[in-house]
């Protein structure tokens, strides 16, 4: 990052911050400091960017995990290696030619670019760019590269759960190869009554992979309950969907994680090119090869340009896409989660004012994360300094009064009105509520703010209604009074 252009910026902060009492500094989060009575472990801090000063603090160099909140620090060094217009690629190559039939003698090769919003729809315009270079055969296999990474390693218990039992769509697994944010979709709609619900592929309509359809067609006065899980066995992945949709509903769409999205690629577009008309005479397999380097280009798609991407990673937290944009940072092939991790806090010690960071994940999900107050207010405050990359940053969080989620709807008008932020939740191996962001007071000053709450193995459980409103209360006051 071009530090130099806010260093003297930050180093004024600095100073103003160490000349301030503890005392002077834990008056500002009064209301979240009832939580420590409760053995809650807090680290917080708030301040104005302009000046530096510090309106409140409580413990702000004590390193918590930071659950989500990680994701600032993705989006961050992503916009720094990358900028906003940064597109990723996906190609079809091949060591083949291609005959005056259109037959392609060889393997048809897609090398995954590690797109982490790479969808059917973009698999779809790929291939029709395909049969525009004259394609309309492949004497050969369809090969998924996915060279740069995948499968990576599972490091937390929610993601080695999802080798063998998929319930539920945050937990996906990565490769530079996926697709559909590593998950399969599958709709339900009413059958007539009495009758098994009709089950479809959103992607390419007859399903690819086995399902075991236990849904009942009821009335259409009955109730909708629906049950779903992957599970794998040697043949593969199954969906098992269970219970009752009524007749006359809206279809349901479902969605849960494969087990190997690198696989779930291949078998989606050997079905969509079979339905392009393009036939693949020998069928699809996994490597983690890249192409030969006399492959030739015969189709390539870009995908959406990162600010786009950063508004879908941060404003509905998705953990697939933020760790498949940490993996997209480093460098070589076959990289794993902890190498990733390794380039954020390379980031992150860059950052001036920063204090030492652990950073096993871009997500968040690794509960190892750690990071305290002071560090991400010293992040949000090298990008606020940043004027040609705060914008995106900044778009990337949600207000509570209009973000798409709506738990975060707490607190006073002012703060749902003033505040922008980005939350981060665990429950396990231990209760984490965090939030940071940025938040503009009555005079129309700019401030940042972080806000750590961590549980142990002996504190109640602490929901978002019982924690939020605290801080919503103390960022309140500090907005009011400025």
């Amino acid at each position: 990052m071009r530090q130099a252009l806010y260093r003297g910026f930050l180093a004024s902060c600095l100073v103003s911050l160490s000349t301030l009492s503890m005392a002077a500094q834990a008056a500002g989060f009064d209301h979240v400091a009832q939580l420590a009575d409760k053995g809650f472990a807090i680290s917080a801090q708030a301040r104005l960017l302009g000046s530096g000063e510090v309106l409140g603090a409580l413990d702000p160099d004590r390193a918590l995990s930071p659950a989500s909140v990680t994701k600032l620090y993705t989006a961050a060094a992503a916009l720094d290696r990358w900028g906003p217009q940064h597109r990723f690629t996906t190609r079809f190559v091949s060591v083949g030619s291609v005959d005056p039939s259109g037959t392609l003698h060889g393997d048809l090769v897609l090398e995954g670019g590690g797109d982490p919003a790479l969808t059917s729809e973009e698999l779809w315009r790929l291939i029709q760019k395909l049969r525009e270079s004259g394609v309309k055969r492949v004497d050969g296999q369809l090969v998924i590269s996915q060279w740069r990474f995948g499968p990576v390693r599972c490091t937390t218990t929610d993601r080695c759960k999802t080798q063998t039992r998929g319930t539920n769509a945050y937990s996906a697994l990565l490769s530079s190869a996926a697709i559909n944010y590593g998950s399969w979709c599958a709709t339900v709609a009413p059958g007539a009554v009495g009758q098994p619900a009709r089950i479809t592929s959103c992607d390419t309509v007859t399903p690819i992979l086995r399902v075991d359809n236990q849904v009942r067609t009821v009335a259409a006065n009955g109730s909708l309950s629906l049950s779903a899980a992957r599970v794998t066995d040697s043949q593969g992945d199954t969906l098992k969907v269970s219970g009752q949709i009524p007749a006359g509903s809206f279809p349901q769409a479902i969605y849960k994680a494969s087990s190997d999205p690198a696989d779930q690629t291949g078998q989606t577009l050997l079905a969509l090119l079979q339905q392009s008309g393009v036939a693949v005479s020998r069928g699809y397999a996994v490597s983690q090869q890249p192409p030969p380097v006399t492959a030739v280009q015969l189709a390539a798609v870009e995908g959406k340009p990162l600010q786009e991407l950063l508004l879908r990673t941060l404003n509905y937290s998705n953990n697939f896409m933020a760790d498949t944009l940490a993996m997209d940072l480093t460098v070589g092939s076959q990289q794993q989660l902890a190498d990733a991790g390794a380039m954020l806090q390379r980031f992150a010690a860059g950052l001036p004012g920063h204090g030492a960071a652990t950073l096993k994940s871009g997500s968040g999900l690794t509960p190892e994360n750690r990071v305290s107050a002071r560090s991400v207010d010293a992040l949000l405050a090298a990008m606020y300094a940043n004027a040609s990359l705060f914008p995106t940053f900044v778009a990337g969080m949600q207000v509570p009064t209009n973000g798409p989620m709506h738990f975060i709807r707490r607190g006073s008008e002012v703060f749902q009105d003033h505040v922008m932020l980005k939350t981060g939740t665990l429950n396990e191996p231990v209760t984490v509520r965090a939030v940071a962001g940025y938040f503009r007071t009555r005079e129309g000053r700019w401030g940042s703010f972080a806000v750590l709450i961590n549980g142990t193995a002996s504190t109640p459980y602490l929901s978002w209604r019982e924690s939020l409103p605290l801080i919503a209360e103390d960022l309140t006051a500090m907005i009011e009074r400025h």
